[in-house]
């Protein structure tokens, strides 16, 4: 093929399909839940984690002796990084678009 045969609406075609394609690749790594729950759990679980660290006694002696805040936030600390490092491993694909035909758009019937 040479580059005289080349269509030039179907060369933008194909450029603004790709840009579409990865505007929308990012929007769904974006809002993919896994990064907002383990974004949310890592937080709290590092203030609930802390919190529970410089618990006094009265706050131990209540809990029946357990450190409830440091055990609580050490589970919500894990929770949330093995959520973030879930979503790093396996990115969250876009949806497929249906197939584009092979005219450019707004030619044809």
């Amino acid at each position: 093929m040479s580059m005289e045969n080349l269509n030039p609406r179907g060369h933008d075609h194909m450029v603004r399909a790709t840009e579409e394609a990865r505007r929308r690749s990012a929007a769904a790594r974006l809002f993919d839940i896994r990064r907002v729950i383990g974004g949310l759990f890592t937080v709290y679980g590092v203030i609930v984690t802390l919190v529970g660290v410089f618990d006094g006694a009265t706050a131990v002696e209540k809990a029946q002796g357990v450190r409830i805040n440091l055990w609580a936030g050490l589970g919500m600390l894990a929770f949330g990084v093995l959520m973030l490092l879930w979503q790093w491993r396996n990115p969250a694909q876009p949806p497929e678009s249906p197939a584009p035909s092979s005219e450019p758009p707004g030619e044809g019937r």
